[in-house]
């Protein structure tokens, strides 16, 4: 009589680490799921802001190239100037890659996968 109750107990226990276990499984593969909405959500809200950006500059370039063209009289001279000055934007930009880009990066996507939830 007690080995039945014995083994009843044990069949016991081990259904229900298999549903402790099962239950893991669905918990890991939803918080999964969830950092990985939150990623691609953030990027894409990224990608959308930076083509905006792009879209914008763009238009403020040519009005800046034509300002300065204007004042020069030679529009030539304007659109130099413009790519000169991004030019410059661009190597401070080089040299400084790791603290305006790759820091802040770090710190938003650490918040999301360390969150504890």
């Amino acid at each position: 009589m007690a080995f039945e109750e014995v083994k009843e107990n044990v069949d016991e226990l081990k259904k229900q680490a298999q549903e402790l276990l099962d239950t893991n499984i669905r918990y890991y593969k939803l918080w999964g799921f969830k950092i990985f909405a939150k990623t691609t959500a953030l990027m894409l809200k990224m990608v959308l802001l930076a083509m905006m950006l792009v879209i914008v500059t763009i238009f403020f370039s040519i009005a800046a190239a034509l300002g300065i063209g204007y004042a020069l009289d030679n529009f030539v001279y304007g659109f130099l100037i413009v790519g000169a000055i991004y030019l410059l934007i661009a190597i401070i930009v080089y040299y400084a890659q790791d603290k305006i880009v790759e820091g802040p990066l770090l710190a938003k996507f650490s918040r999301i996968f360390l969150k504890k939830y």
